[in-house]
């Protein structure tokens, strides 16, 4: 590794012009925003929560929805104010130090690519359900191979991809939305109106309490990552600053309309004690009211989530781990692009980190190969280990955000086309939301595994960066001792 060339000024332009390509178009981020973050968390993991927190589910991803909203904010804040394909990373260092962008990209990165292996393995199993013949392993090996030759091309072939996805799933909670509507005032055939039944019966809104509550929180909140992709992604449009802004605006409301929506629309239609933790409630729900071959139907979207959110990781960790190098915290080698028209509207594949792409992925295969081969050891630790650096790396979101946002104010105010709000007491209360989450989780049995062992990881990452930044100011004393005689 190099030495990084100096932090920028928060002030300036975003560092060096990236030779990325701008292939991506305001369409496809704005997807990105509203598919990105709907994956198997919500068609299937809301399953665990509504198990613990019954009708007051809602307010469990009201809580939850509300933490991602303004570190989505606050992220979008600075990314129009400074783009950079590294995101936060960049925001990171430039407020806090070298280290904490070192740390917090790194961590990121290995958060990508060990969920990647989930996603890819999770997928593998519903094509096998349908093909029997072909096993598990040689479906991981397709959806790797066609999602590197996607990310491979130009950019606006992810875009595409996502585009697609993402029009698929947000499609499919539109209908459930609307079909769960229907069948609450009882206008589908066959159906009488449910009124409040279920929300109050079995125990009331809060058969659990707040403690339940909490739990849900615990459950979902996680289910709010992949956000911050979009952030990523702006860098490589045209009017990146413009793009970003629009993105976060449109993107947070509406997933969390989407999310609480469907919630309420589950609750409401069947009782809470109808879900169990596995299975899908929207299955559930859509057998209640009479949809044939509903399980059929949610194995499709599930299966297009888990590609997506694939597709989007893959992408998400090569920028990393380019924006990385490109500070000299990565192998520089990893910065080579490949040739061909800037716009990324050719033919060719130009401004694509190749290098990069190669470098996840093959880190991607290793995670599906442990998962394969020993998913209750190996594998086990190493999601642990990244089990809470989401709610890391939101933290750090929110410091940079402080101090980011008052010189930015002092230097450069014209840059702040988007502001987080009630600044600072909304980014001093969002810590304070993360912080009690990370608590919380430390008293429960399920959940402590995941931030001891992600807390061993991050000290691990942090460990590293302190040791090189100690390692280069010894070599500039010397070198300037030498110059000295």
């Amino acid at each position: 590794m190099h030495e990084a060339p100096p932090t920028p000024s928060p002030t300036s332009p975003a560092a060096p012009a990236e030779p990325l390509s701008h292939g991506l178009k305001q369409r496809h981020l704005t997807m990105l925003g509203l598919g990105g973050v709907i994956g198997a968390g919500l068609f299937v993991g809301s399953g665990a929560g509504i198990a613990v927190a019954g009708p007051a589910i809602v307010v469990s991803y009201l809580i939850a929805g509300a933490l991602a909203m303004l570190v989505m904010r606050m992220l979008g804040e600075m990314s129009a104010a400074m783009p950079a394909s590294g995101s936060f990373s960049v925001h990171a260092e430039r407020a806090l130090g070298r280290w904490a962008g070192f740390s917090v990209g790194w961590l990121y990165w290995f958060l990508l690519v060990v969920v990647l292996a989930v996603e890819a393995t999770a997928a593998a199993q519903i094509a096998h359900g349908w093909v029997p013949g072909v096993e598990p392993w040689a479906w991981v090996l397709l959806f790797m191979v066609v999602f590197t030759v996607a990310n491979l091309t130009a950019v606006k072939n992810f875009g595409e991809f996502e585009f697609w996805f993402a029009s698929l799933k947000v499609g499919a909670i539109v209908v459930f939305l609307v079909l769960g509507g229907l069948a609450v005032f009882g206008l589908l055939p066959d159906t009488d109106p449910v009124g409040m039944t279920n929300l109050t019966g079995q125990g009331g809104f809060l058969p659990n309490g707040w403690s339940g509550v909490v739990s849900g929180v615990l459950t979902v909140v996680f289910a709010f990552g992949g956000l911050e992709v979009v952030t990523i992604a702006a860098a490589e449009t045209d009017d990146p600053a413009r793009a970003v802004g629009r993105a976060v605006r449109s993107a947070v409301v509406r997933i969390l309309f989407f999310y609480v929506g469907s919630m309420l629309v589950i609750v409401t239609v069947l009782p809470w004690t109808a879900q169990q933790a596995g299975l899908s409630p929207y299955v559930k729900v859509l057998d209640a009211i009479g949809v044939p071959s509903a399980g059929q139907i949610m194995n499709i979207v599930v299966f297009v989530a888990l590609l997506s959110a694939l597709n989007a990781n893959l992408y998400g960790s090569s920028r990393m781990i380019f924006s990385l190098a490109e500070r000299g915290e990565a192998p520089r080698g990893l910065l080579k692009v490949s040739g061909g028209g800037a716009d990324g509207s050719s033919g060719q594949a130009g401004g694509v980190p190749r290098r990069a792409v190669l470098a996840s992925v093959a880190f991607g295969f290793v995670s599906v190969l442990l998962n394969l081969l020993w998913p209750d050891t190996v594998f086990l630790y190493m999601l642990n280990s990244v089990g809470a650096v989401l709610l890391f790396v939101w933290a750090l979101i929110a410091a940079s955000q402080l101090r980011l946002r008052a010189r930015l104010e002092q230097e450069a105010p014209d840059a702040l086309a988007l502001r987080m709000w009630w600044f600072p007491y909304l980014t001093w209360v969002t810590l304070a939301g993360l912080l009690g989450v990370l608590l919380l989780m430390l008293t429960d049995d399920a959940a402590r595994p995941q931030v001891l062992w992600s807390a061993g990881a991050t000290a691990l990452v942090l460990l590293v960066a302190v040791g090189r930044e100690w390692r280069e100011r010894r070599a500039r004393r010397g070198a300037s001792a030498l110059t000295d005689r």
